[in-house]
């Protein structure tokens, strides 16, 4: 339920600030403890991306490691599927879904609370701020934001972008090389214009630092738009107000090298998901992808974050409107792209465009105990389980393009500047444990505070965590020991772990991992 500010109590048992699916699953898990709970978010969008967009749910080859309230979400959203289990899904039916949840936990929904300030007891947090001076006090803190938009605001420590490999002595780490992926050129394109300059978004060689290097940079964000086949359902495509078909020379170039080979899954992922709808997702090495403009998002404010999502929707939907309308577009393709509409049932709102950004990653906090790439190394002990275990993961080391780089190729006799996307990895991991450590800040900094999506983790790392079904896993440990800290304070420190644990065991939560299939 929405909130009214003259329905808020004066103090809650546990506050959530970010409405994602992690922040409603920890929300849930604290309110069916008894503990009186408010859901703050800054905007009004429920279910972040698993209602954003990203419905075609990046569980694959992981189903068997889910449990608890994300099996329970998977679970309900396919009942009305007519399945089991469905882990493709429409965008309306996770929202429908996720508000649905908090109404009936009376979890009160406090949307349009933007946060300002914190104000701080010590090393406990006593009270959010809004900017527009709403007060929101509780014995506990829950930070489910994609961008640790409340940790940083406690005063607990964080880091942002790549770490070099020698950080943590990670193999993985830093400035990757330039090499063969499908997020990578498969034909030469010039990475200069007709004046000699550099396109549009690319970067100089000279520029993109030392292989292994750590240099704070993020990968690419963008929005998972979602798309129909469906002539009832079509709403068409338009460019945005300040479309401009050079914006997009480095497509064209592509898409000419390409020449009649070219399709569109050379430029977006197309999952099929149910509705006669699509998931579009970033694919191939120029997509709905905006390389280089997240670099900026995790630490700027209000206003700047929405001028640069409004960048990232006219970069997607110029390059949608441009694929299917520029005659410089292979035919082939034209004609694929102009099949496809935004769907009339969807994000009716906002204008059928998904109203969350798809932040892959922003700030990290720096905990107690921060998760290495070493932890999902065989043979450690710290890989199948681990004492604290609050869930599982196994997800690939997911880590998306980071810049264009304008790279020197040697064609005999010459050498031409090209363009190479740098920063794409995709390494498999065996399941692996979350511990509940990874969601503490450091004790000194903050003593009633967990954090369930900017986990305490490496970039690596963070890369394999990064994925909704485990936000929502991480989320419903993060609010049940919340609503636990209640009794001692809100010292989410001194919570009983084994506790914690045999209430996860009883809600379905899988915290050991199984056996090699």
């Amino acid at each position: 339920m929405v909130a009214a500010v003259s329905d808020l109590a004066e103090h809650y048992d546990v506050i959530v600030y970010g409405a994602t699916a992690g922040g409603v699953a920890a929300a849930v898990a604290a309110a069916r403890t008894g503990a009186l709970v408010a859901l703050a978010d800054p905007g009004d969008h429920v279910g972040g991306m698993v209602a954003g967009g990203l419905t075609r749910s990046d569980v694959e080859r992981q189903e068997r490691l889910i449990g608890g309230l994300a099996r329970a979400f998977f679970d309900e959203v396919g009942k009305r599927y007519g399945s089991e289990h469905r882990w493709r899904f429409e965008p309306k039916t996770a929202g429908e879904v996720l508000r649905g949840w908090l109404d009936d936990h009376r979890v009160a929904h406090v949307a349009g609370y933007q946060l300002a300030d914190v104000v701080k007891h010590g090393s406990r947090i006593a009270e959010l701020v809004a900017d527009d001076g709403g007060r929101l006090a509780a014995t506990a803190f829950v930070d489910a934001s994609y961008e640790g938009d409340l940790l940083a605001a406690a005063g607990v420590g964080y880091d942002l972008g790549r770490d070099g490999r020698d950080t943590y002595g990670e193999a993985l780490a830093g400035r990757a090389e330039m090499l063969p992926s499908p997020h990578q050129f498969t034909v030469p394109v010039s990475a200069l214009d007709a004046d000699g300059d550099l396109l549009p978004h690319v970067r100089p060689y000279d520029e993109i630092g030392q292989l292994g290097a750590g240099d704070g940079k993020l990968q690419a964000y963008c929005y998972r738009v979602c798309l129909t086949d469906d002539p009832d359902l079509v709403v068409e495509i338009t460019p945005p107000d300040d479309y401009e078909p050079d914006t997009y020379l480095l497509a064209r170039r592509y898409a000419e090298a390409l020449g009649d080979d070219a399709t569109l899954r050379h430029f977006i992922g197309l999952g099929r998901i149910p509705g006669r709808k699509l998931d579009i997702n970033s694919d191939g090495p120029v997509s709905t992808n905006l390389l280089g403009a997240s670099w900026g998002y995790p630490e700027a404010d209000p206003v700047r974050r929405r001028e640069l999502a409004a960048g990232h929707r006219s970069w997607a939907q110029g390059l949608l409107y441009f694929l299917g309308h520029e005659p410089c577009v292979p035919a082939g393709v034209r004609q694929q792209m102009r099949r496809l509409g935004l769907p009339g049932d969807e994000f009716t709102a906002n204008g059928h465009w998904p109203p969350q950004l798809y932040v892959r990653d922003a700030r990290r906090m720096r905990g107690e105990h921060i998760l290495t790439q070493h932890h999902f190394a065989a043979g450690t002990g710290d890989r199948a389980s681990v004492a604290d275990a609050i869930g599982l993961g196994g997800y690939n080391i997911d880590i998306r393009e980071v810049q264009w780089v304008a790279a020197p190729v040697s064609r005999f006799p010459d050498v031409f500047l090209e363009v190479l996307t740098e920063g794409y990895r995709s390494v498999p991991v065996p399941p692996w444990a979350i511990p509940y450590r990874a969601l503490l800040p450091r004790r000194d900094e903050c003593s009633n505070l967990l954090v369930s999506a900017c986990i305490s983790a490496s970039h690596v790392a963070f890369a394999s965590f990064r994925m909704e079904s485990q936000f929502i896993i991480a989320g419903q440990a993060a609010g049940l020991a919340a609503a636990m800290a209640g009794g001692i304070a809100g010292e989410v420190h001194a919570v009983d772990v084994a506790e914690l644990q045999q209430l996860l065991r009883a809600d379905g939560q899988l915290l050991d991992a199984p056996e090699a299939p």
